[in-house]
Parts: C-alpha cells; structure tokens; sequence
C-alpha cells in the first residue's frame, strides 16, 4: 500500500447562496464541502466516486461525524478546507478535517468515519476491498474522543414529519447526509438560531432512508440547560432510527 505525505487541500468561497439568514455559512453547506473534498481526495488517489462504482458495484457512505466550530465562516469569505484519510480498520476508513480562514487560522474541525457499501446489495464491503493509501505520518486526530454510538439521555418529544422527496436524494438513490443536517436545524425555531448558534455536532448514520419514506423528527432537551440537544429520525415504515444526533449550542 503506497504512502501519502500530503494533505488534500481545495479553496472555496462563500457565495450568497451557501449562507444562511444570518449570512453565516450554512452547517448542511459545511457538511458538502466536507463531502466533496473528500471524494476529490479520494479520486487523486484513484478511488473517486465513479472508478468505485464502475470497478467495485460501490459506493462511499459516511457512517460517523463529529464537527467542532469556533467560528463558522461569512458570506463573500475564503476558507481552506484540509482533509486526510488515517490508517483504516477492517470495516471503516478515518478522516479527518481542518477549515482555515484567509489567515490560516483554524475555524472549524471535522473527525468522520466511512465505509464502503455494495450498491446492489446495500451491504458494507471490508476495507481492503480498495488498497486506499493513507497518512502514514499523522496519528493524531484532529481532536480527543472517539466517534460513539449516540443515545438520548430523557424524553423524547416529536418535532415534525417529512416524506422524502427528489430534492432530498443524491446519486446513490438514498438521502444525502447533507440533508439530514437541514432536517436537524428545521428542529429549532428561527429566532433560536437568531441569538444562538452550533458549538459541535456529533451525527450517526444508522440507515437508509429511501423516496417515499415517512421520516419522524423527534428531540430531548431534558439537558437545554447544559446546551446540550438530542435530536434524531425515525423511518416510520420501518420504525428504525436512521439517524441521532447530538448538538451543543452556545
């Protein structure tokens, strides 16, 4: 397996329609930066989205994330967004993340794990199905804790319903992690977001939620006193979780 020294490294600008109300780059936006720099990443290396789909049946899955924000970035600035994949296990391929300001300075940081699902059969493929190369010179994660499994902590309250429609698919056929983000933020009130904003952000990816499905929001803010939000969804045809998730807020 070939050994990597560099960090993959792609400039974006926030344009207007990356912003939010408060012209603050939108946390779903974040989530496709991170996402399309590490599909680009990974087609440096040979293992883009399509050589993946064409050679193997399939396809990049995020599965665990957890993003720290000092400072989320304004409309008509420039950031740079850093990525590396970490040595892999059997099953998950690590990355980590680092958004830089204009003047190098750190304003957000990002650890994920993927996997490596069989489009036709919808199951996950071992690691070595792909000889991915990795950083063999960075052990260190770009911050403490591992990436577990979430649960709520007190009551569950519904928040509101969604059926999956065509703006909420991407290529793979499933929702986009992107779009569960929106569905997180569509949880809290406007004027909330107004006078508070997210501190991190810790996402499960437990399953699929397809066209058609009925997804139920539900949140525990028995800890609102701590800053601290749960919120997930629920596939209601299969009444499975597909995705929890846990907010601090400041």
């Amino acid at each position: 397996m070939e050994s990597v020294s560099s960090v993959f490294k792609r400039n974006c600008h926030i344009d207007l329609r990356d912003v939010d109300f408060n012209k603050k780059l939108k946390l779903s936006t974040l989530f496709s930066y991170f996402q399309d720099v590490a599909s680009l990443d990974a087609e440096s290396h040979g293992f883009g989205i399509e050589t993946l789909e064409k050679k193997f049946g399939a396809a990049w899955v995020l599965t665990r994330i957890r993003v720290e924000i000092i400072r989320m970035p304004s409309w008509d600035e420039e950031i740079t967004i850093e990525t590396w994949a970490l040595k892999p296990s059997k099953i998950e391929f690590n990355r980590d993340y680092l958004v830089k300001d204009a003047n190098g300075n750190i304003i957000v940081r990002a650890v994920s794990k993927w996997v490596i699902m069989d489009i036709k059969e919808r199951k996950l493929k071992r690691t070595e199905l792909v000889e991915f190369p990795f950083q063999v010179n960075i052990t260190e994660r770009v911050m403490e804790g591992r990436l577990e499994k979430l649960k709520h902590f007190g009551k569950l309250e519904p928040a509101y319903k969604k059926i999956i429609g065509y703006s909420d698919i991407d290529f793979n056929g499933h929702i986009n992690n992107s779009k569960y983000v929106d569905y997180i933020m569509d949880c809290f009130q406007v004027e909330d977001l107004k006078n508070h904003s997210i501190q991190s952000i810790d996402i499960n990816f437990n399953q699929e939620a397809l066209p058609g499905d009925s997804l139920a929001l539900f949140k525990d803010i028995s800890k609102l006193d701590e800053n601290i939000i749960y919120i997930e969804g629920e596939n209601q045809s299969t009444q499975s979780v597909v995705f929890k998730s846990f907010i601090i807020i400041k």
